[in-house]
């Protein structure tokens, strides 16, 4: 039955299993990222991008090497926070990957499955996002 649906609409069901997939990485994250943490680092990170703007029009550049350093070591703490939900659901998100590449090979939209999904993914994921407030 999922298949003759697959079959009879494509577009949309393959959007509707790309929000699928971003609400469960959505909730992973919600329950793994130290939000605070992170909003923190991105407001220091506006800060320092604020700042720069300043030294950049002064032609301070050693001030903006600092404050250069000191964004990339933010960004840096990010990527590590960020990866911990991501072991999570890779394993899960590859395997429905190739099930969704195999499924989808026979439908109409062969060979654009994948912009299908990630149109999908992108929009839903954002309205995820503000729906859990993650950074």
């Amino acid at each position: 039955m999922v298949i003759e649906l697959i079959t009879q609409y494509p577009k949309t069901s393959l959007i509707l299993f790309a929000s699928i997939i971003s609400l469960f990485i959505t909730i992973v994250n919600y329950f793994i990222l130290d939000k605070d943490r992170m909003r923190e680092i991105k407001a220091r990170q506006k800060e320092l991008q604020k700042e720069m703007k300043e030294h950049q029009k002064a032609g301070n550049n050693d001030k903006m090497m600092d404050l250069n350093k000191e964004l990339l070591s933010h960004t840096s703490e990010m990527m590590k926070h960020s990866f911990k939900p991501m072991l999570i659901t890779i394993i899960p998100i590859l395997i429905f990957f190739s099930w969704i590449r195999g499924t989808y090979a026979g439908t109409a939209i062969a060979g654009s499955w994948f912009w299908w999904y990630m149109l999908g993914a992108i929009a839903s994921s954002m309205i995820f996002r503000k729906i859990f407030r993650l950074p």
